[in-house]
């Protein structure tokens, strides 16, 4: 049975044949989210979590670009409290939670960049596979001078260890794919953007024919296994980054395109 389309045109939904599709879909933005992205995002995994018809989700970027290349940058603009960072931070906190705990397979679809909140929505999938041409890292250090919160930073861990995590983000370099399937950050890389989607579709059907109690049971014992550190844990850290001159600085830098001064304070 299929469900018809749904769209704020931003990101597109569509379930055919018990398997969901979410697409990001700000091609000429790199596919950065904007806060109501990320809100339906999550509801769209509480809608499958009720409908035991959906069997497994993919989530995939528009066009050959980028998967996701994280929050829309103009979102902080607003920024001018602590309270503003935290709110944040808890935000996509919970968002990602939810994406995480969403009780099917979850497959990323990864063509070109994904980077930062891309890239932490990657961590929270299950199965990632990307092209020749996929590139995945947190290049804050030399964007915005923020920080990943503390899940995020469990979620990388988990994925690659502490040390490959601190050279990611210390370096602030992307992963090309071999070296991306070699730490695992991907499962499976594949040539190009179309047998990038035929495979994940392939994927999809693959496990949703096996037992669903034992993919969804065997998901959140994984889950539990690797504890998640809560926003809350790293609170001084969030404040830290978030109302220092060198965030305010490198947004600053990065919307007009130069080279930010960072001060260290």
């Amino acid at each position: 049975m299929n469900a018809p389309t749904t769209a704020n045109e931003d990101l597109l939904y569509s379930v055919t044949d018990g398997i969901a599709r979410i697409t990001f879909n700000r091609p000429q933005a790199r596919n950065a989210l904007t806060f109501a992205m990320y809100e339906r995002m999550a509801d769209i995994c509480q809608e499958i979590n009720a409908d035991r018809s959906i069997k497994a989700l993919i989530l995939t970027g528009a066009g050959d670009k980028a998967f996701a290349s994280g929050t829309d940058i103009s979102q902080f603009r607003a920024f001018k409290t602590a309270q503003d960072a935290l709110d944040y931070e808890a935000r996509i906190d919970r968002v990602l939670g939810t994406l995480e705990q969403c009780r099917v397979p979850v497959i990323a679809a990864i063509a070109g960049a994904c980077t930062g909140g891309g890239a932490g929505i990657a961590a929270c999938c299950d199965l990632r596979i990307g092209t020749e041409t996929t590139r995945i890292g947190f290049p804050i250090a030399r964007t915005l001078g923020n920080c990943l919160s503390m899940s995020n930073i469990s979620r990388v861990v988990s994925l690659v260890g502490p040390a490959r995590t601190k050279d990611l983000i210390f370096k602030a370099r992307l992963v090309e794919a071999p070296e991306a399937l070699a730490l695992g950050l991907l499962n499976e890389i594949v040539s190009d953007v179309e047998t990038l989607q035929r495979r994940a579709d392939e994927t999809a059907r693959l496990v949703a024919s096996h037992a669903p109690l034992t993919l969804e049971a065997t998901k959140e014992a994984v889950r539990r296994i690797r504890r998640t550190l809560s926003r809350e844990e790293g609170e001084d850290l969030i404040l830290k980054a978030y109302m220092s001159e060198d965030f305010r600085e490198g947004m600053d830098a990065f919307l007009n395109k130069r080279t930010p001064n960072w001060k260290g304070n």
